[in-house]
């Protein structure tokens, strides 16, 4: 059995395996721990727990100590390198008429590389500004483009209801969204009000949706007639949170329902014009057959041809 503990490395990050050894930990604390890139500081969040060897993945980390007062030392002076790489970047962006959005500058614990994330439409030139940046910093430069999405999740801000965005607080992973969300919800579909800050749909959209589509299974749909005791109608307005339908009525006018009162056998489609059949056509209100698909009045033409052949053939003078 090994002790196996949940790290981030930045608010509402994605959580990684390490493992915690005999290091007596909880959660809130500050660890040093081996990455890829090499070491890095990160947070507890949850509680060390006992798995089998055979549940763990290939290349499992290990936590190397808790974070000291050195350490934490370390991360401020590197916080106070980001803004000065940040406030340079900046300036060189500008100088350069670059077409690109510098959002965060982030340097690895032990300082051997600064990352500098950016935004941008397309590609972008970088390769003079690298230069100008490692001949600044005096270290490895990286410069990674990222999405608008990403972009929200690392400035944080306030959403349109009022509260701290949701991928900067608490949400570690996107989810995919779509306009379907919006309707099912019946949503005013106004790119201005589903939007979040990053010009994308609203996380927060998927979040109902499967309530509104469990709910929604249990009413008619609009355009339906419905039949509930002396009630006769089309269906024309739903209210899913309710579960309620509203009903013209030829009789009564717009009446409200309960989903609940309405039995399936009383609900059916919109009563159509009966349609021609295939082969016949409305003369004066008696069916009248036309020739078969496909001969196009060829029996017509051999009766004429039949009435010709009686007449006597003129004799060639």
């Amino acid at each position: 059995m090994i002790k196996i503990v949940k790290i981030q490395f930045s608010p509402a990050g994605k959580l990684y395996d390490f493992n915690a050894n005999n290091i007596e930990l909880k959660v809130g604390d500050k660890v040093i721990v081996e990455t890829e890139r090499g070491k890095s500081m990160g947070s507890v969040v949850v509680p060390p727990r006992e798995l089998p060897e055979a549940h763990l993945h290939e290349g499992l980390k290990n936590i190397l100590r808790k974070a000291d007062q050195a350490d934490l030392a370390t991360v401020a002076a590197n916080a106070a390198k980001e803004k000065e790489a940040h406030r340079f970047c900046l300036e060189k962006i500008k100088e350069r008429g670059m077409e690109m959005k510098l959002v965060r500058v982030e340097y690895l614990f032990d300082g051997s590389k600064a990352i500098f994330y950016f935004t941008a439409d397309g590609r972008v030139d970088f390769r003079e500004l690298v230069k100008d940046l490692a001949h600044a910093f005096h270290t490895r430069i990286e410069m990674r483009q990222i999405g608008v999405r990403d972009e929200s999740k690392m400035v944080g801000g306030i959403g349109i209801c009022g509260r701290e965005l949701c991928c900067s607080s608490y949400l570690r992973e996107f989810e995919p969204v779509s306009v379907k969300m919006a309707k099912e919800q019946n949503l005013a579909l106004n790119p201005t009000k589903i939007s979040g800050q990053c010009g994308r749909l609203l996380c927060c959209l998927s979040y109902e949706f499967n309530t509104y589509c469990s709910l929604r299974k249990c009413l008619p749909k609009c355009g339906k007639q419905v039949k509930c005791g002396s009630v006769e109608g089309e269906v024309v307005k739903l209210n899913v949170l309710q579960g309620t339908v509203t009903v013209k009525s030829e009789s009564e006018g717009l009446v409200t329902i309960k989903g609940d009162d309405i039995k399936p056998e009383n609900i059916s489609d919109r009563q159509k014009k009966p349609q021609k059949q295939e082969g016949e056509q409305q003369v004066k209100g008696e069916a009248k057959p036309t020739s078969a698909p496909g001969q196009g009045g060829k029996g017509r033409n051999k009766d004429r041809r039949n009435r010709n052949s009686d007449k006597p053939k003129k004799e060639k003078q």
